[in-house]
């Protein structure tokens, strides 16, 4: 994610369904952990979009 992120990737989420964790990579930023979360709020280029994570989490 840190490749992505400093080729211009705005933001990244990384899920891990196993761990039932996301993490969230923005540009400027340390990666941001969340545990058991039921949803993801989209922002910057994808501001508006809700990911639901009950089906993969």
């Amino acid at each position: 994610m840190d490749e992505y992120i400093a080729n211009g990737v705005e933001l990244g989420w990384l899920i891990d369904p196993i761990e039932h964790t996301v993490e969230i990579y923005r540009q400027g930023r340390g990666p941001e952990l969340l545990d058991h979360p039921k949803s993801i709020a989209g922002e910057g280029p994808v501001a508006g979009f809700v990911l639901d994570l009950k089906e993969i989490l």
